[in-house]
């Protein structure tokens, strides 16, 4: 007889208690830059490189023994490059007119030339040193930099408020025997255009041909839209709040913004930022938060390309861009893909100028620059949320320093000559020890200024 075999009933095993995740607290970079700057004694500091524990040693590093550089100093002043710490050391000048997204807050903007002296070290381990000049005035303001110019290899000048800020660039270059570079203009066009490079190759798309807006000509924009025709761009179009640049027009333009209305825009094309959009290939914003709608962007050339750089709030966001049918995007912000950081340019720039002790940043070194940076992604690296390299790349300054310094040979603007492959190599070693050495002083917490 057979028999009906059992069917196992499985038991339901209890069920486990789950701790409840609490949502991550968001990161309060205001607070935590508060916090980090005061337990650092203000994140910046200086340090002696020579011993001085004995008498001797102070008889070297002071009187008697420091008589001895003086003296060869005054006989041959280029050797001030090698008996002072002018070799290595930038300035980070300021009148704090308009300092990031907080405007005219003068001395109050001492801890961004700080931050801005960091980076310098910490991406291509150059001396800088932060200052901020109490004054508004732009002669006072040239006269003290002219004066100050022999201790420096080089002077960074930053968040001065245009126009003001074109005629103190053009002045101290003419005047002074060592490059000055105004970050904000030609730091941001310089990154921009690495990225408009990197992302033009990707949808194949020449820069001589594609329609290129810029919209906002401040300082940035400017300077970006002269850049992009010194690099062969043919069909720029410049929108400012009264329009699009174009020659013989009657708007309240400053100098460098009418040298643009004569050498762009050769269509002499009219109207809004809309007019300029309309099958363009490419859209840069220095402008302002959320002018780039999705219906400017929609009505752009097919593969189009957008880069928007306001900060903190950009024209667009990333994911609008793409929402609206944008191949490549980018902003200035980290959270996204395709960041555009002037920290990929302005740290290897100095690096490479001061190695060959440059008289100037010219055009065409900024040109080498871009390319440079956009050399260090293959047309296999590049995909649509990646066209500019990243910013903790540790090619990019070497890379940079040595395309700089390069040109800066060839073109008769360095007073000493370099190995360009040995420069590469000794920037990559020193920028490693630098960031190892400053890791560790970070780590045990010291607190001294």
């Amino acid at each position: 007889m057979a028999t009906k075999a059992k069917k196992a009933v499985a038991k339901k095993a209890p069920a486990k208690k789950v701790a409840s995740k609490k949502a991550a607290k968001p990161v309060d970079n205001n607070a935590l830059a508060v916090e980090t700057y005061k337990k650092s004694g203000g994140g910046w500091t200086t340090h002696a490189k020579m011993p001085v524990n004995t008498l001797a040693e102070l008889a070297v590093a002071y009187t008697p023994g420091i008589a001895e550089p003086c003296r060869r100093i005054k006989a041959d002043p280029d050797l001030s490059y090698e008996l002072t710490p002018r070799g290595n050391l930038v300035a980070v000048i300021s009148d704090g007119t308009r300092v990031l997204g907080l405007g005219d807050i003068g001395m109050a903007g001492v801890p961004v030339m700080t931050g801005k002296s960091v980076l310098f070290k910490t991406f291509a381990d150059v001396n800088a040193l932060p200052l901020v000049l109490d004054t508004k005035d732009k002669e006072a303001f040239i006269t003290t930099v002219k004066y100050l110019q022999k201790n420096f290899a080089g002077v960074n000048l930053e968040d001065i408020q245009s126009p003001k800020c074109y005629e103190i660039e053009e002045r101290l270059k003419a005047i002074c025997e060592i490059p000055i570079f105004h970050d904000d203009q030609h730091g941001t066009a310089i990154a921009c255009l690495a990225a408009v490079t990197g992302a033009l190759r990707l949808v194949k798309k020449k820069i001589s041909t594609a329609t290129i807006v810029v919209n906002g000509c401040g300082a940035a924009g400017s300077a970006i839209a002269r850049l992009l025709v010194n690099m062969g761009a043919k069909n720029v179009l410049c929108v400012e709040r009264w329009g699009i640049l174009y020659k013989g027009m009657d708007a309240p333009m400053d100098f460098v913004q009418r040298q643009l209305s004569e050498t762009t825009n050769p269509g002499l094309i009219k109207g809004d930022l809309e007019t300029a959009a309309k099958g363009a290939d490419v859209l840069i914003g220095v402008s302002a938060p959320g002018v780039f709608t999705k219906e400017i962007m929609q009505s752009m050339a097919k593969n189009a390309i957008v880069f928007a750089m306001a900060n903190p709030v950009p024209e667009c966001y990333y994911h609008d861009a793409k929402e609206a049918g944008v191949r490549v995007a980018g902003t200035g912000r980290s959270d996204a893909p395709n960041q555009v950081n002037n920290v990929i340019v302005f740290p290897g720039v100095f690096r490479g100028a001061i190695a060959v002790r440059a008289k100037a940043i010219t055009e065409e070194m900024k040109v080498a620059a871009v390319n440079a940076i956009a050399g260090l992604l293959s047309d296999k690296d590049l995909r649509d949320d990646h066209v500019i390299v990243d910013a903790f790349d540790p090619r990019v300054a070497p890379a940079v320093a040595k395309a700089v310094a390069e040109v800066a040979m060839k073109t008769g603007m360095a007073r000493v000559k370099v190995d360009p492959d040995k420069l590469y190599k000794d920037t990559m070693q020193r920028v490693k020890e630098y960031r190892l050495k400053n890791n560790a002083y970070a780590k045990a917490g010291s607190k001294k200024k």
